[in-house]
Order: C-alpha cells, then sequence, then structure tokens
C-alpha cells in the first residue's frame, strides 16, 4: 500500500511538470502543437481545441510593438460606459526573454533622453519604474522561437470593468475563469498584427439598477474583450511640435537630455501620417490616403448621414492641398471592426441615451495616430428629433411635419459624425468657435432656432459642411512641406492667417468650469454676443410656448408624455443663460505667444456686463417662468407601465401629479446657480477694486435683490413663484456665506445682503401678506448658529445633455426602493 500510494504521488508530480524531452530539454514547437490548428502572421499562435488554449509562438525578444485592449461588445449602459468597441490604453511593451521565463515589459516613454550617448539613456531608464504586464513559463522551444501559454493574460479584466462597475456603484464583480473561454472566430493573425478575442464573465452579488437594466441575469456580466498586437509603425513620421494657437491633443514627455536654457517637457501633435506624392505641388494625391469605415450595421437614412458628415473633412484636406486624401467607405462585410488596420465610425446602442465620442489609438513614442474610432450612440437622434418636435411638429396628422423634424435631426447626426471623426485626427473641441460664424465643428452646437413670424424656422438649425477653423487646423497640422522648408516658420504664417480672418482657440478648460470667465466661450450656445443671443432665444422660447398644444405629440400618445416635449421648450434658454453669466466678471483673453500681436487679457466692458445682467435677471420674472395654463390641464399623472425617466422630465413635490412650481424652481435654481458662482462672484469683487467704474458684486447682490424682493406681493400663481424665488435667493445666499472656499469679500457680501433681506421682508410678514416666514426664520437660523442651518433640497432642472438614465427611474421600474442619487 506504502509503494501505490509513492507511485501515486510521482505520477502525479510528473502531470505538473511540463513536457520535456529525455534529457531535460523542453519539447520543440513541432511535437508540442502536433495536431493543433496553426495561425501564422505577425504573432503566429496555435490553438488548442482539446484544452481551449491558445499558445503564442514568440520569435521577436527585446522588439518593441504596441499592445492594446478594446471591447468588442459591451454592457449598454452610458453611465458605466463599458460600449461596444471601447478602447482601451495602448502600451508600447517587448518580450525579454530569463532563462525559462519571458516577460512581457513595458518601458517607461514619459521619461526619456533624446541622445545618441547610451549611458545617459540608462541613467533615465534605471531612474523611472518600468512596468512588467505577465510572466509566461517557456513550455516549448525551437531555435530562436518560443512557445508561451497566452491564455491566462487574455482572461484578465485587461479593459477595467471590474473598477468601472464598483465606481459607479454598481456592486463589488469579480472575474470568473469558469465562464471565459476563447472567442475564435475573431482570434486571427494578420501580416502586421495579431488579434485575440475572449468572452469574459464578471460575477458579484447585488448589481446596481444600471446593471440590473441592461443585464439579462445582472449577476453575470458577460461581453466579448479584445487585445490586439499590433508591428509599430515604420520610421519615417515626422513628429509635429504643439502650439497653443492651435488645438491638437498629443503626447508630452520629459527629455533630460535637453540643455539647461530650454524646456524640459516636450509637446508634440497626434496625427494621421499623411505624405504628398509631391511635396512640392500646391495640390497633389496623397501617398496613402485616410480612409474611414462606417458601421454597416447603422439603419437608412442615418447611414446616409453619417457617410455625408464623414466626408466633409475632405475638404479641409484639400483645403491643406490634397487630392482625395481623406475617404470614408462602408466596413467590407467580413472585415473586424477591431482590426487595427480600420479607422472605424461605430453604431453602438445603450439603454438610453447617451455619449457619443472619438477616439485614437497612437503610436506613445511619437504621437502619430495609428487607428480611429468614433462611438456614436444610436439614441441621441431621437433626442434631437424630440427637440424638433417642440419647436416645429403639429400632428395635425401622423406625418405632419415629419420631414420637417427628421431633416434637422439628419442635420445634426452630419454634424455630430464630422465633430467625433474630428478628434480621431487629433482636434479637440473649439468652444469658441460658435461666435465666430460657427467656424468649426469641433463647437458644440445646439439648433439655430430662426424667428419667421409667429412661427419658428430650423432650415438652418446645423451647418452643412466643414468649418473655417476646422480647415486651417488641418492645413496647420497636415501639411507636408518640401525639403529645406523652414516648419516653424511656415506653421507660424498659417497660425497668423488664421488669426487675421478673425479664428482662435479655445477648449474645454475654458468653457466647462460654470465658473469660468471668457464670455464667448462655452458648451451648446450661439450668436456672436452671448448677451443678445439670450434675449433672442428667449423669444424662441416665448413663441415655442405659445404655440405648445396637445397637438405635439401624435394622436394615440398618453397625454402625460407631452412633458417630455414640453421639457426642451420650457428650458430653452438654459444654455445661453449659462453663457450670457459667463460676461460677468468676465475676462476676454486668447492663448497668446510673446510676440506674436495677439491680444492677451483684457475685462469685459461694464456697459456689457450691466447688459448681461439685466437680462439673466430678466429670467428670473415671474410670469417667464410660469407654466402656461393650459399645459398645467393637459399633463395627467402618468399611465400604466410610461415610468417617467427623471432625467427627461421635471421633478415635482407632489407626487404623481404635475407640479405647477417644479419647472419654476429648475429655473431659478439654475439661474442663481450660474449667477452666484463663488469664482464669479470672486471676480466680481476683485474687478471692482481695480477699476472702480467696473460693475462690482455689490451692485450685482443690490439688483438681484430688488428684482425679486421689490414684487408686489400676493398669492396668486404669479406670486408664489415670486415668493418661491425669494426663497431660492435666500437659501444660495446662506450657501454663499458659509461657503469656506469662496474669498472673504463675496462671504462679506453675502452675509450683508441676508440681513438686508430680512429687514425687506419683515413688514410684509408682519401684514400676513406673504410666506416669507420661512425666509426669516432660516436666516435667524444663520445669525444664531450658521452651521446649523438645514441644506435644502433643490429641484434641479432635467438633464439636457446627452446622458444616460437615473438610478430612480430604473429601480422604479424594478419595483425597488431608489438609493440615494445626486446630479
Amino acid at each position: 500500500m506504502k509503494y501505490r500510494l509513492l507511485l501515486f504521488c510521482l505520477l502525479f508530480f510528473i502531470r505538473l511538470v511540463p513536457a520535456q524531452t529525455p534529457g531535460g530539454a523542453v519539447p520543440t514547437i513541432t511535437s508540442f502543437t502536433s495536431g493543433m490548428e496553426k495561425q501564422p502572421g505577425f504573432m503566429t499562435f496555435y490553438w488548442d481545441a482539446k484544452k481551449g488554449k491558445i499558445w503564442l509562438e514568440i520569435d521577436k525578444f527585446d522588439t518593441e510593438l504596441l499592445y492594446y485592449p478594446s471591447l468588442a461588445s459591451g454592457v449598454g449602459s452610458n453611465d458605466i460606459g463599458l460600449d461596444r468597441g471601447r478602447l482601451g490604453q495602448e502600451h508600447v511593451v517587448k518580450f525579454q526573454r530569463i532563462g525559462p521565463k519571458v516577460l512581457l515589459v513595458e518601458p517607461n516613454f514619459r521619461y526619456r533622453a533624446i541622445s545618441s550617448d547610451p549611458l545617459e539613456r540608462r541613467a533615465v531608464e534605471e531612474s523611472f519604474a518600468q512596468s512588467v504586464h505577465w510572466g509566461f513559463e517557456i513550455v516549448a522551444e525551437e531555435g530562436n522561437r518560443v512557445l508561451v501559454d497566452l491564455t491566462p493574460f487574455l482572461m484578465l479584466d485587461a479593459v477595467g470593468a471590474i473598477p468601472d462597475i464598483s465606481q459607479t456603484r454598481q456592486g463589488n464583480f469579480k472575474l470568473d475563469p469558469s465562464r471565459c473561454a476563447i472567442y475564435l472566430p475573431h482570434s486571427k493573425a494578420f501580416p502586421k498584427n495579431t488579434e485575440f478575442e475572449v468572452t469574459i464573465t464578471l460575477t458579484g452579488d447585488n448589481p446596481g439598477p444600471y446593471l440590473r437594466s441592461v443585464v439579462p441575469t445582472p449577476t453575470a456580466v458577460t461581453m466579448r474583450q479584445h487585445h490586439s498586437f499590433i508591428q509599430l509603425p515604420e520610421p519615417g513620421y515626422k513628429a509635429r511640435e504643439f502650439d497653443p494657437r492651435i488645438g491638437y491633443g498629443g503626447i508630452e514627455y520629459f527629455d533630460y537630455s535637453t540643455p539647461v536654457s530650454q524646456p524640459i517637457m516636450k509637446r508634440y501633435i497626434s496625427r494621421h501620417r499623411l505624405e504628398k506624392k509631391d511635396p512640392k505641388a500646391a495640390f497633389s494625391e496623397a501617398v496613402k490616403p485616410i480612409v474611414y469605415y462606417l458601421d454597416p450595421g447603422t439603419p437608412e437614412p442615418i447611414r446616409s448621414a453619417l457617410m455625408e458628415g464623414a466626408t466633409w473633412w475632405n475638404q479641409a484636406f484639400e483645403a491643406a492641398g490634397y487630392r482625395n486624401a481623406f475617404q470614408v467607405k462602408l466596413l467590407p462585410a467580413d472585415a473586424d471592426p477591431m482590426d487595427i488596420r480600420y479607422n472605424l465610425v461605430q453604431w453602438v446602442h445603450r439603454s438610453t441615451r447617451g455619449w457619443s465620442y472619438g477616439a485614437s489609438i497612437i503610436d506613445p513614442r511619437t504621437g502619430e495616430i495609428i487607428k480611429g474610432k468614433v462611438t456614436l450612440g444610436s439614441l441621441r437622434v431621437r433626442q434631437d428629433y424630440l427637440i424638433a418636435q417642440g419647436l416645429v411638429g403639429t400632428f395635425d396628422t401622423d406625418t405632419s411635419h415629419v420631414a420637417e423634424m427628421m431633416q434637422m435631426s439628419l442635420d445634426r447626426l452630419r454634424q455630430l459624425s464630422a465633430h467625433e471623426i474630428g478628434h480621431t485626427l487629433g482636434l479637440p473641441h473649439n468652444y469658441i468657435a460658435s461666435t465666430q460664424n460657427r467656424a468649426s465643428v469641433m463647437d458644440y452646437p445646439t439648433m439655430v432656432a430662426k424667428i419667421k413670424g409667429a412661427s419658428i424656422d430650423l432650415s438652418d438649425a446645423y451647418t452643412k459642411s466643414i468649418g473655417d477653423y476646422d480647415k486651417w487646423s488641418i492645413i496647420w497640422g497636415y501639411q507636408d512641406f518640401p525639403a529645406g522648408t523652414n516648419e516653424k516658420q511656415e506653421l507660424n504664417k498659417i497660425v497668423q492667417q488664421m488669426h487675421a480672418r478673425g479664428l482662435t482657440f479655445l477648449t474645454d478648460q475654458d468653457a466647462r468650469p460654470e465658473g469660468s470667465a471668457h464670455p464667448a466661450t462655452h458648451l451648446w450656445d450661439n450668436g456672436s454676443n452671448a448677451v443678445d443671443e439670450l434675449k433672442r432665444t428667449t423669444e424662441v422660447r416665448r413663441i415655442a410656448l405659445d404655440n405648445f398644444s396637445e397637438k405635439k405629440i401624435p394622436a394615440g400618445t398618453p397625454m402625460a408624455t407631452l412633458e417630455e416635449v414640453f421639457v426642451p421648450m420650457y428650458l430653452f434658454h438654459r444654455y445661453q443663460t449659462e453663457a450670457a453669466a459667463k460676461v460677468l466678471g468676465g475676462q476676454t483673453y486668447t492663448n497668446a505667444l510673446r510676440g506674436d500681436g495677439q491680444p492677451v487679457l483684457s475685462t469685459v466692458p461694464v456697459d456689457e456686463q450691466r447688459r448681461a445682467l439685466d437680462a439673466l435677471l430678466s429670467t428670473l420674472n415671474p410670469v417667464f417662468l410660469s407654466v402656461p395654463p393650459y399645459l398645467l390641464k393637459s399633463i395627467p399623472p402618468r399611465p400604466f407601465r410610461y415610468n417617467a425617466n427623471p432625467r427627461e422630465v421635471f421633478k415635482r413635490r407632489t407626487g404623481m401629479t404635475f407640479d405647477p412650481l417644479g419647472p419654476p424652481e429648475a429655473a431659478v435654481s439654475m439661474t442663481l446657480r450660474m449667477l452666484l458662482n463663488p469664482e464669479r462672484c470672486a471676480r466680481l469683487a476683485y474687478q471692482k477694486m481695480f477699476y472702480p467704474n467696473q460693475l462690482g458684486l455689490e451692485e450685482v447682490l443690490d439688483q438681484l435683490i430688488k428684482t425679486v424682493y421689490k414684487r408686489p406681493v400676493d398669492k396668486t400663481y404669479i406670486g408664489t413663484i415670486n415668493q418661491m424665488t425669494g426663497l431660492k435667493v435666500a437659501e444660495q445666499l446662506i450657501a454663499l456665506a458659509q461657503n469656506k472656499d469662496a474669498d472673504a469679500t463675496t462671504r462679506d457680501l453675502a452675509h450683508r445682503s441676508l440681513l438686508r433681506i430680512k429687514t425687506m421682508v419683515e413688514p410684509a410678514l408682519a401684514n400676513q401678506l406673504s410666506n416669507y416666514g420661512l425666509i426669516t426664520h432660516l436666516i435667524r437660523q444663520y445669525e444664531q448658529n450658521p452651521t446649523q442651518v438645514p441644506q435644502p433640497a433643490v429641484l434641479v432642472p432635467p438633464d439636457g445633455a446627452p446622458i444616460d438614465t437615473g438610478q430612480e427611474w430604473l429601480e422604479s421600474l424594478l419595483g425597488e426602493p431608489a438609493c440615494e442619487w445626486k446630479q
């Protein structure tokens, strides 16, 4: 019995040791892979059908290549962000052999020494960490080739799905190896790239509402993950230095071989490799054109609109002197969309509307774009159609105005296609372009709704070609100069010519923060002057609301759904209000370089700031804020199985019924949030110190208080809206006075304004003419113990930007209590 047990243990140990030839050597690759399916290519691999494994043949050691993961099939929730086609981070890696092991090593290209001295380069390499992504045991060998098991590496959560699910509070998940497998149809080897695809499954308990809304069994989330190994581009790409005056993304790194007198940080743009066949010619064909492929799963007429918008970029490349250098084709039926060889425009479905985006795979060493990848959310067009429905729709019949509404929606898709492809060409947003005659598709446009008598005209809602700035940006980024040209001087001339035409560049950092300062840089705005456009936009809003009726929805549609069409009409002024608020304390500036002749910085003139203040205060007028009486009688509670998405309708305090004060409170809160932004208030306080005649924060607060608290007091609908506005002003001022991050002058002026409000409302309260008692109570609480003043609940506006569904709505569908959700 003892000998049998010893024999069993010996046989078990032999099973764990890799098969070896006599003499202790590992077997040959030929013998080890006998009977397996061989896929020769850039990185040859073998498919072991019996074990479900991928065996990778490595014959290139210490040779850099590009690796990146992506998602071939996603989850379908915009909030989580795990979309079909999502690109992971690219990595320059190399295989290093150390005895019986192979390491997959990523050098650190963030820190370099661009020097011919190997010791100087070595000093930098050894000063900063590298990354080893995996270690492989060699199982077979033949000549200078080795064989390793790639399967465990492929089964990793390479795209970061687990942390994404966790960060969005959708549960704690882990990879379940028993439910993961190679997806062979999309695992292929090509001459310059090798592609692998795997089915991965994440399992967990207590999945959140986003997952429950899109996964059939939400405790098991299955998707397909793709891995790409790519030959790095051939030498010959010429990196172009970044210029902050014209927008391009790109790479940055420290070059420690730089002389002390020069900047150590190097910045280069990202762009596709594009060369003229004849660089001396003013107009030439490209050596290799840039070709983008459209997802054939896109339906008509959307497909044609996206194709047309994509082709606009050829206008820009023609301006740069190229003939037919930018092309758009339909992706071949047998092509793998994850293949590095295809720049792709992909049509992606989610459970509700969400963002579209453009991303690129670049060579981290040089900035060269290797693959452009556009993701277009399929439900965004339906929101555009809904807005057109509110502006011009009148369903006298089921087909009334449908062609007009669809045309505006398709025009928006053309612009969207061009916008996202622009990102994959290297271009960031340019948010000042909308004030320069719609000079760039890289701005976020809202539709230009023109007033035509008592109706609205959408025929020019969106541009129908590339913008002037777009052409100059492509000329600057892609111009191929003849040999011997002083490239830096020529590029500078291009920027100067662009400036001479009144075109400039400002991007997200200048536009997105609510407290940002530039009066012409904002998202979803229009017009050369923010104040004038706000006045025009409020007139469009008035006409839209005057024309609003039950005919905004087709016959046979539940009347409760009229609210979804009403929301964007009531808040039609929302983005232009935010744009006009930036005029207050505003500063006009450029990304000027010393000596380039551009204006550097100036404060917005006082008269323009006062015009902006008047326009903003007009959005607090209770008549402007009131909901038309017809609508108050036309929106009943939701019918069975028509649960409302809270991001698409107004929040309410009246339960199932429509809240007549919900829309006014949302609009008031929006204006006050922008008007009393702490950073804006600080600028208003400071500009008064330097320019005594300028608008100051004290004047702004004085005008706000007079506007709200000196109106006649009554208990009608209009009077109640004004009293609600007064309460919101007091609450916002209390928050501002208590804000420890606000500057001292701002907090002091907010404090004094509160005391003034108390003295103004007390007489009306004594005469029992108003419900200002709560305001008085809150201010007294603030005086006695500021930290104990309760934070008020605010009915925020429904979301306007194209984002996904909120938790409360999903949980109402699932019949479970809502979790806390904050916008």
